[in-house]
C-alpha cells in the first residue's frame, strides 16, 4: 500500500519537474526574445545616427536637427528600457531554473526511496524463497 502511495507521490513530482522545465524554457525564450529586440533597437539607433550624420554633412536646419536628436533620444530611452526588460526576464529564468533542479533533487529523492524500498523488498523475497527452499531440502533429506 505504501510502495503504491509513493509511485502516486514519484508521479506526481515528475509531472511537476516537467512542468518547470516548460516553465525555464519559456522563460528562456522570453528573455532571449527580449535579447533580440534590444539588438534590434540598437541597431536601428545606429542606422538612424549614422543618416542623421550624413544629412548633417549636407546641412540640416537647426528645427529638423532637434527633431533627430529628440527622436534618438526616444530610441535611447526604449533602449534603456528593453535593456530593463532583458535583465529582469533574465532574473526570471535564473529563477525558473533554480525551481526546476530544486524540483528535480524531489523527483530522484522520491526516486531513491523507491527503488530502496524496491530493493529491500526483493530481498525479502529472496529471503523467504530461502528458507521455503530449505525447508524443502530438510523435509526432502529427513523423508530418506
Amino acid at each position: 500500500m505504501a510502495n503504491s502511495q509513493l509511485d502516486i507521490v514519484a508521479e506526481w513530482e515528475r509531472q511537476k519537474e516537467q512542468k518547470m522545465v516548460e516553465d525555464f524554457r519559456q522563460a528562456q525564450q522570453f528573455a532571449q526574445n527580449n535579447k533580440q529586440k534590444l539588438s534590434g533597437l540598437e541597431n536601428y539607433r545606429l542606422d538612424y545616427l549614422r543618416q542623421v550624420q550624413q544629412k548633417a554633412k549636407q546641412g540640416i536646419g537647426s528645427l529638423t536637427f532637434g527633431q533627430h536628436h529628440q527622436f534618438i533620444g526616444k530610441l535611447d530611452k526604449a533602449c534603456e528600457m528593453q535593456v530593463q526588460a532583458l535583465n529582469k526576464a533574465l532574473v526570471v529564468a535564473d529563477q525558473r531554473r533554480a525551481q526546476w533542479l530544486q524540483q528535480q533533487r524531489k523527483r530522484k529523492a522520491v526516486e531513491m526511496l523507491l527503488e530502496k524500498q524496491q530493493i529491500a523488498k526483493q530481498k525479502r523475497e529472496d529471503r523467504q524463497e530461502q528458507i521455503m527452499l530449505d525447508e524443502m531440502s530438510l523435509q526432502k533429506y529427513l523423508r530418506k
